[in-house]
């Protein structure tokens, strides 16, 4: 039986649920990019791309020289190709424009372009999430600027979204809003193969993820929560939990993806002015969307991300993603206070 490959499987989308053949294309070219940045993690010490640029992105965080780089390979990869009206990434203060010697198409792309960037240097797997808007049509303009407001939409709008993991093997997680597929790069062939036809998030979990050197910064619900997973099979869940935590929002995922499980990045005390620490449009949002197309759940603790409005391209939220039954759980601890 032949391998699916990522572009059959996206000319298959097309044929059977009418994907719009420019998504399609723009799909293919992030994944493109996706491979470039494979290719330049992999070689490490080798290709000179660790350690600090001694710079700092718009969240005030040092960028790593493959932070840089990686987002650059996302730009000129896209912005050439006509089905995009702009980008934004996390690396960027503003909306990136697309020049005006290329077509402008009807999607917007937004991405992390290398989540977990601080574990470069220590060899831990790091990836790529990205999310596709289509573009509202007052921003459609050939000639404007396209202006921030553009982005702003809820996660519930997206049109698909992924990420890229480079680790012992390099796979791109895809949901084009009809499940959720993995494909594995095969570097002999070049092409990312469907190695996992419908990925769902285990119901039945007894792991989670979190920082726990930062529980005394957490509000009351959330280490009320951990302190009844920690308690294990004699405390009130009846369960023993192990708690598992790479620092890499991209690995946490995977693992919770394919293992069950709750990850956790809770806003606290540190910076009470923000709503939590991770970005809700590079990464709350096209992660939560891929996990409930898995048949997970995930909240800031109080609603739905998905349905979160948007007030700023850099907006944090709190996080809490998984399996169902351990983020009702979580998110019901908040409403009770």
């Amino acid at each position: 039986m032949s391998r699916v490959t990522l572009s059959r499987y996206l000319i298959e989308q097309t044929r059977s649920h009418n994907t719009p053949a420019d998504l399609r294309f723009l799909v293919e070219v992030v994944a493109r990019a996706c491979k470039e940045i494979s290719h330049a993690v992999s070689k490490g010490a080798l290709g000179g791309v660790l350690g600090s640029m001694g710079t700092e992105n718009v969240q005030g965080e040092v960028q790593k020289k493959l932070d840089v780089i990686s987002n650059e390979i996302l730009l000129e990869a896209n912005e050439w190709a006509g089905n995009l009206a702009g980008m934004a990434s996390e690396e960027m203060d503003h909306p990136y424009q697309i020049p005006g010697k290329y077509p402008k198409g009807a999607y917007l792309l937004v991405f992390d372009p290398l989540d977990g960037s601080s574990n470069i240097d220590v060899n831990v797997s790091v990836g790529t999430i990205f999310s596709v808007l289509r573009c509202p049509t007052e921003y459609l303009s050939q000639n404007d600027s396209l202006r921030e407001e553009a982005f702003l939409q809820p996660g519930t709008t997206q049109v698909a979204a992924g990420y890229a993991i480079y680790g012992p093997q390099t796979m791109l997680i895809l949901t084009l809003g009809n499940g959720v597929k993995g494909f594995t790069l095969d570097r002999e062939l070049g092409s990312f193969v469907l190695t996992h036809e419908n990925i769902t998030v285990p119901t039945s979990t007894a792991e989670f993820a979190i920082n726990m050197s930062n529980e005394r910064h957490w509000e009351a619900p959330v280490k009320r929560y951990v302190s009844e997973l920690l308690a294990g099979k004699e405390g009130p869940l009846g369960k023993n939990y192990n708690m598992r935590w790479i620092a890499s929002m991209v690995a946490d995922v995977h693992r919770i993806l394919t293992r069950g499980g709750v990850f956790m990045y809770p806003r606290d005390s540190r910076e009470p002015e923000k709503p939590g620490k991770l970005r809700l449009m590079y990464e709350a949002n096209p992660m939560s969307f891929i996990i409930e197309q898995a048949g997970g759940a995930a909240t800031n603790g109080h609603q739905r991300i998905l349905d979160i409005q948007p007030e700023n391209l850099h907006q944090r939220v709190a996080v809490f993603l998984g399996s169902k039954e351990e983020v009702e759980r979580a998110t019901a601890y908040h409403k009770e206070g």
